[in-house]
């Protein structure tokens, strides 16, 4: 989300910000004016007659007490017809505010300033190179090579055939040594992240509710990208009444951090038996299909969403940052508007494992070093496998919706003779974090300041052992396994 007072402040940057993701965008904030607009008359509205209902209701009684009739029915049609205003002026904010929220929700992140014009991947810019791409002399594809490694039962080792028959297309079973370099690569990944870039290791959820997915901003606008499950009615009876019993502890501690006249037994006593009404409707899920979805559960598109949301709804101390998380995961995702593309092999797949890099800090400043650093140590894992990549700075048209700054790496692929996506670092600025409630303070009783966000691939690990594979393959359809992997496959040097 955005900070609907700076849109208003600087309509003009913001025009321009979003004309620079996609022609013609900028012309939205016409949009957010009138529906803010509307917003603040009907909020407007509602106050005004807030004040005469409370005036004219005091006066109603002293009015009646002289026995003054006429005033009295003259004071309480004038407080009727308050109510009146405050009804529609209530539904009229509900429904700006819904219109300015769903407006706000589907919209991308700014680009900052240094990020090249461009609407797809050819308005990127190359920063840097690494190593030489190896030359083989006929280089074969890496689902050629696998399928035509055996497993020590006889299987192929990348098998497509049997993961189609019981997935579909975009699915693939990995057998014997291969599966051990994928966990190998994966053990790798996490024991440079951990051991020496600083990350902490997290193993998190990976079925999420939708307002994670909406903090981290895959939600709404790319919900066809998600996988979603249907969930039976007694898990969805569990997870409504552990949000209900989470709201009222809640509700409780706000109170006990307050001055109030009334006896905090008295609260106690009211909201145990709120609590009670709400859970006995829980109970026979008596809720409309728009409240359901608030626990409808998701897979996992990557862990950037569990790992960024450690720190959802949150005050935290500065003094701990930058914070550094990082997860080995299975990734889901549909691959909607990618139909043709890389139908072949595992460089698209709907199931994927990827480690990923997930940081949090103050401020830009910070920020802008994170993401360096972040990159570097994704970087790291191919220098170390002696992979040859370069580093790319996306465009204003190429980068994913929640950032601000990207950086893509691109691993050799010699079956393509071509560099292909292998990890995606960004700069979210606090975009994230105003979606998720995620703040901090600088020092003890300093107002709370929203936190900003980063998050990258360290690296994708399918992606990874498609490009081992290709650049390790012997003329005899054998892979040399890379000597930073032979510690993680009991010393094993090939794999034929």
């Amino acid at each position: 989300m955005f900070d609907i007072r700076a849109i208003r402040d600087n309509p003009d940057a913001f025009r321009a910000a979003w004309n620079r993701r996609k022609p013609g965008l900028g012309d939205i904030v016409d949009q957010i004016h009138a529906h803010d607009g509307a917003l603040r008359k009907a909020v407007t509205d509602k106050q005004d007659a807030e004040k005469v209902r409370n005036e004219n209701s005091k006066l109603i009684g002293r009015a009646k007490a002289e026995k003054n009739e006429e005033e009295a029915a003259r004071l309480m049609a004038l407080v009727a017809e308050a109510k009146l205003t405050i009804e529609a002026a209530g539904e009229q904010e509900a429904a700006a505010k819904a219109l300015l929220d769903d407006i706000l929700m589907g919209l991308p992140n700014l680009p900052l300033a240094e990020v090249p014009e461009g609407q797809d991947e050819e308005g990127n810019v190359e920063q840097s190179r690494w190593g030489e791409p190896k030359r083989i002399n006929n280089p074969k594809d890496h689902a050629d090579i696998g399928e035509a490694l055996k497993s020590d039962l006889g299987f192929s080792q990348m098998d497509f055939d049997s993961a189609v028959k019981m997935s579909g297309a975009r699915f693939v079973a990995l057998r014997g040594k291969l599966a051990r370099m994928e966990r190998a690569l994966a053990a790798f990944m996490l024991d440079l992240q951990t051991g020496e870039h600083g990350y902490e290791e997290v193993s998190p959820p990976l079925l999420v509710r939708d307002n994670a997915l909406v903090g981290t901003g895959q939600l709404p606008k790319f919900a066809g990208d998600l996988f979603g499950i249907e969930l039976p009615k007694h898990m969805l009876v569990d997870q409504i009444t552990a949000h209900i019993n989470e709201m009222f502890d809640e509700h409780k501690q706000r109170f006990r951090g307050e001055d109030y006249e009334f006896k905090l037994d008295e609260i106690d006593e009211f909201l145990d038996s709120e609590r009670y009404d709400m859970l006995e409707r829980a109970k026979s899920l008596d809720y409309g299909e728009r409240e359901l979805s608030l626990f409808r559960m998701r897979l996992i598109p990557t862990a950037e969403v569990p790992l960024t949301n450690l720190v959802r709804d949150q005050i935290l101390d500065a003094s701990r940052f930058p914070l550094r998380f990082t997860a080995h995961t299975p990734c889901f995702r549909s691959e909607a508007g990618s139909a043709g593309r890389d139908t072949k092999g595992m460089i698209r797949l709907h199931q994927f494992n990827k480690v990923e890099l997930v940081s949090i800090v103050e401020n830009e400043e910070q920020g802008l070093g994170e993401l360096e650093r972040m990159t570097g140590c994704a970087e790291e894992v191919l220098k170390r496998l002696d992979l040859p990549f370069r580093r790319m700075l996306l465009c204003t048209g190429d980068m994913g919706a929640g950032a601000r700054k990207t950086y893509d790496l691109e691993v050799w692929l010699p079956s393509q003779n071509t560099y292909r996506e292998i990890s995606s670092c960004s700069y979210c600025g606090d975009f994230q974090a105003r979606r998720m409630d995620a703040r901090f303070r600088k020092e003890a009783g300093a107002k709370p300041e929203f936190v900003h966000t980063l998050n990258g691939s360290g690296l994708a690990v399918g992606r990874t052992l498609v490009a081992v594979i290709e650049n390790y393959q012997n003329e005899d359809g054998s892979i040399t396994v890379p000597d930073a992997l032979r510690p993680y496959m009991g010393g094993l040097e090939t794999i034929a």
